[in-house]
């Protein structure tokens, strides 16, 4: 079997994550995040959509982490995301680092808003 090393080329990966934090680019962070290519930041969660509706002309999708657990946003945070033209998926926060990070390595204009675990 062949390994081939990720790149991220100059973008911001999720490393890991843990009870109550998440850790990007070598940094630990606590609480609910925020991760876009250029970087990482705190998240107010469900009730800070302006956050998230500013990536609209920097990002196509953003994957939402719930927790531990998948649940579902808010119907109106879903409508203002969608509205504003971003796509939207919902899903346990370790699946959405997962993806993030797959989906970042091929290039692609992708942010997520985790929820810690």
């Amino acid at each position: 079997m062949r390994m081939t090393e990720i790149s991220f080329d100059g973008a911001t990966p999720i490393d890991g994550y843990g009870p109550g934090f998440f850790r990007v680019a070598g940094q630990v962070m606590e609480g609910a995040i925020l991760v876009t290519p250029k970087g990482a930041r705190t998240w107010s969660g469900y009730d800070d959509a302006a956050s998230l509706l500013a990536l609209a002309l920097e990002v196509d999708v953003i994957f939402i982490g719930t927790g531990a657990e998948i649940a579902h946003i808010p119907k109106r945070l879903r409508d203002d995301l969608e509205a504003a033209g971003l796509g939207v998926e919902t899903m346990n926060s370790p699946a959405a680092c997962r993806t993030y990070n797959v989906l970042l390595s091929e290039g692609r204009r992708v942010a997520v808003a985790l929820q810690p675990v």
